[in-house]
């Protein structure tokens, strides 16, 4: 897969207490409180300590492990950071499946690139990385929303092969549905 990106080489990799002072730039990059798509946390989280840091990342793992029970409304994921080097530049998520939320709402892929590192190509680049691993865990057919005022997401998509299935009034706004055919020739 082509990356506009232009830096160095990014790669996914799962989440490491190793880069808590980068994580935690790259959350300030955002600002405290706000929400990060792809990236699994959630305002209780307490990840300024080493040790809740810790514990949050060790949540992360946990959830793609099939045989744990998950709370009412979760679903098993894989998580990952778009990193280049020691920079943590977004993170990316693989929900395995569907709920009747992410259906509506949030789909198989969320993700997120933190403000400083955006218009580099990197969420169409991440988003094509994950598509085998969802191939993998066998789903042929992966839903990836977005805002619909957010063009520049619905380009990534469009650019891995998300063909639009509609634009829907949801409990998070005007919301872009885009289908990928992991069974088509050619898929990444």
């Amino acid at each position: 897969m082509r990356s506009q990106y232009r830096r160095g080489m990014p790669e996914l990799i799962a989440p490491t207490v190793r880069l808590h002072a980068s994580w935690l730039a790259a959350r300030d990059d955002w600002g405290r409180g706000v929400h990060q798509d792809g990236s699994g946390l959630h305002e209780t989280d307490e990840v300024d300590s080493a040790a809740g840091f810790a514990r949050w990342v060790g949540w992360l793992h946990s959830q793609s492990d099939a045989s744990t029970p998950l709370p009412d409304g979760r679903v098993h994921a894989s998580y990952w950071w778009i990193v280049d080097g020691d920079d943590c530049l977004g993170a990316i998520s693989l929900r395995y499946r569907l709920n009747d939320f992410l259906r509506r709402v949030g789909g198989h892929v969320g993700y997120g690139v933190r403000p400083s590192a955006r218009g580099r190509g990197l969420a169409t680049w991440a988003l094509g990385a994950v598509l085998p691993e969802a191939r993998g865990r066998g789903i042929d057919r992966l839903l990836v929303t977005c805002a619909d005022t957010n063009h520049a997401s619905a380009r990534a998509i469009q650019r891995n092969g998300g063909v639009l299935d509609g634009v829907h009034d949801t409990e998070r706004g005007r919301t872009r549905r885009y289908w990928i055919d992991l069974t088509a020739r050619g898929a990444s």
